[in-house]
């Protein structure tokens, strides 16, 4: 039988707040704020002459500032006071389209201290910038790949650093982007409070993207995104996404909630995820997926609150771009969690909304899914309320729990993680499988209809604890819980 486990968080981050410095107005260099006038020049040339200068705030007042491109340097914060929108050109031409890394609006690379702070606006105009770029690929001039008539490689992000250390942005919103809002690649002592991304201008609009960074913080912010809302992903197999700490954030989106990948070539190491809220999200509250070999280690998550999402919890080992690596995932801890699953689609109604997929399914559960011969290991989850609407039909969708059924699921190694990916699961509130060292205590499952199915399979699942749970479901006094197939040291407790 397993051993009780004690995860430790070795989190401690250390940001660098930048020093004062000199302010310099956006209107010394003649940078216009009339909308029409297009900046990018002049703005580049106040943040070379403040970076030459040793460092300051180049400060924008009320007013709207059009640009392309412009790229960051060390030492430079832009500070945009109350009312001061810097706004995305449409002429995809304005933008950095051939450089050596991902297009975007506000770049930086390898710069050290640099900043977005205030309580202005950084619009980038995306659907608007999306179609006259699609309009100059079908006509031929520009080259990019089209995946359902969207352009794949060109579209300009909202903000992209790479590399860089000793970063805040603060205070600011971010909005409509015409691909990924704001991402950071690779960067140190990164610190992102109380900021606004509100981007549903286009498809593929993650709201906030950390990109193998090192001592993050993400802290008291809003995103609202028509893609993936808090995503973690790891690019590069030689880096990891590690010393991480997400607090008192809220999330909505059409896709998740908060995700680890869908890239996961070297993998996340040292989270920490605490009271964080997820509402009217079409996926998973949090996704954890590991498909491309990557190392998944010490995730904390506490308090995390989810109303009117898809799913709640998808921890996933795949092998999809493995090039010859095999993927990982333990000590995963998830407590204090409240969940709520309608049956409608939580994200009606927008214009982009997620795709209706992997049907034919009935609602489903939270599932904890390996490969086998890679376990996901040493995952509890304790202090946790769901909530599923129930009255699955077994007539629109059905597996059943004889062996032929639960060997009839598939394991998709090469799959795209998603819940939805295996269709109908034989489960209404956990599907395990290949898992070893499971611990559940404390787990309260509720289905307001009555289920055909039950709630919890274990599938290929050795080490596991269930304490004190609860299992609320109409007519369903004598109704065997938990079905157990291959497995072995299965404990259950009252």
């Amino acid at each position: 039988m397993m051993k009780n486990l004690l995860i430790v968080i070795p989190l401690t981050i250390f940001i660098c707040f930048h020093a004062q410095a000199e302010d310099y107005k956006a209107s010394m260099f003649g940078i216009k704020s009339n909308g029409t006038t297009l900046n990018t020049n002049s703005i580049q040339k106040a943040i070379d002459f403040i970076h030459e200068k040793g460092g300051g705030r180049l400060v924008f007042y009320v007013g709207r500032y059009l640009t392309g491109t412009i790229q960051l340097k060390s030492n430079v914060t832009i500070h945009l006071e109350e009312g001061a929108t810097i706004v995305g050109s449409t002429n995809i031409y304005d933008y950095n389209i051939n450089g050596p890394h991902f297009s975007s609006l506000i770049s930086a690379y390898k710069a050290e201290n640099i900043g977005l702070t205030g309580k202005g606006v950084i619009d980038g105009q995306g659907r608007d910038l999306a179609y006259t770029l699609l309009d100059q690929v079908q006509k031929g001039v520009l080259k990019d790949e089209l995946a359902n008539d969207r352009p794949a490689l060109r579209r300009p992000k909202g903000i992209y650093f790479r590399e860089c250390k000793n970063v805040e942005v603060s205070g600011i919103m971010v909005k409509n982007a015409a691909e990924w809002v704001v991402v950071f690649d690779q960067c140190e002592n990164l610190k992102i409070d109380k900021i606004t991304v509100d981007s549903k201008a286009f498809w593929n609009n993650d709201g906030i993207d950390i990109v193998d960074c090192k001592n993050v913080v993400l802290s008291n912010s809003f995103i609202d995104a028509s893609d993936d809302a808090i995503c973690f992903k790891s690019h590069d197999p030689t880096k990891l996404c590690e010393n991480v700490e997400v607090r008192n954030n809220v999330a909505r989106s059409s896709a998740n909630g908060i995700k680890f990948g869908t890239v996961t070539s070297g993998g996340y190491k040292n989270f920490k995820i605490v009271n964080n809220k997820v509402y009217d999200t079409f996926r998973s509250a949090i996704t954890i997926a590991t498909p491309d070999g990557g190392v998944i280690d010490n995730i904390f998550v506490d308090s995390l609150y989810a109303y009117n999402t898809g799913n709640s919890i998808y921890l996933r080992i795949g092998a999809r771009w493995n090039k010859g690596r095999t993927g990982s995932m333990n000590n995963i801890t998830i407590q204090n969690m409240y969940c709520e699953i309608p049956n409608s689609k939580p994200d009606a109604g927008r214009e982009y909304e997620g795709p209706i997929e992997d049907l034919p399914r009935n609602i489903s559960p939270a599932s904890i899914v390996g490969l086998p011969g890679q376990y996901i290991s040493n995952v509890t989850l304790r202090n946790i309320q769901i909530v599923v609407p129930g009255n699955s039909n077994p007539t629109y969708a059905y597996r059943g729990i004889k062996p032929a059924d639960l060997d009839s699921i598939p394991e998709m190694p090469a799959a795209y993680p998603e819940y939805s990916q295996f269709k109908e699961l034989p489960a209404w509130g956990f599907y395990v499988r290949h898992v070893k060292n499971l611990t559940i205590e404390n787990v309260t499952l509720t289905a307001q209809g009555k289920e055909y199915r039950p709630a919890i399979v274990l599938d290929d699942v050795h080490g596991a604890s269930f304490s004190q749970m609860k299992y609320n479901e109409p007519e369903s006094n004598k109704k065997k819980q938990v079905h157990t197939y291959k497995s072995s040291e299965v404990l259950l407790k009252k």
